[in-house]
């Protein structure tokens, strides 16, 4: 069972949370209501999976973010927040979370994430496409498969890993390609780079 921790000054927030998530099989293992709270908690508690809101009353949470992945690389770290500005979807990202929803994306959307994030710890995605494609065009999804690509992963791998199907798998690596310019995954990942969606 995959232990989390919420870190939101919002008790109604983090009790919602609380509930969805373990009904579908994760365990709260601490919930966070500031920064401070959440770095005792991270060290007592050693979570697989951080949920954590920007705005947090004695601090920023990309400060605990950027902490955090110091400590573990391999964290799954969810931003939920209510910001839906493109700079900070990018900020997470820099910081080293895995995904960034705002608060009213549906409870579907917020434990596929979660899922994504702990079985692929180096990738991200988000909705808000904006932040993510200002370049590119990509969509969410086809940087998740991006992410996929970068470590080398099969399309039978990748459709199991974000429960689709393989062909649908190959229609979003030939979209990749035509939209990075590249005549195969090796070009394709050495533009991403490029364009910092990997590293």
């Amino acid at each position: 069972m995959k232990r989390v921790l919420i870190a939101d000054d919002h008790a109604i927030v983090r009790h919602g949370l609380k509930l969805a998530i373990e009904a579908h099989g994760y365990e709260v293992v601490a919930e966070a209501d500031s920064v401070a709270q959440a770095r005792a908690f991270m060290t007592h508690t050693n979570p697989d999976l951080l949920i954590i809101d920007i705005n947090l009353p004695d601090g920023s949470g990309f400060d605990v973010i950027t902490w955090a992945r110091k400590i573990s690389k391999s964290l799954a770290i969810i931003v939920l927040s209510f910001n839906d500005g493109a700079d900070f979807v990018r900020s997470a990202r820099a910081a080293g979370a895995n995904a960034y929803l705002v608060k009213d994306a549906p409870m579907v959307e917020i434990i596929a994430a979660m899922e994504f994030a702990v079985c692929s710890p180096n990738s991200f995605s988000s909705k808000i496409v904006s932040a993510l494609s200002i370049d590119t065009g990509l969509t969410a999804r086809e940087i998740d498969i991006l992410h996929c690509v970068n470590q080398g992963l099969s399309n039978a791998t990748i459709a199991a890993n974000l429960f689709i199907s393989v062909s649908t798998v190959k229609s979003h690596v030939s979209a990749i390609l035509r939209k990075l310019h590249a005549q195969n995954r090796v070009q394709a990942l050495t533009n991403a780079r490029e364009h910092g969606l990997i590293k």
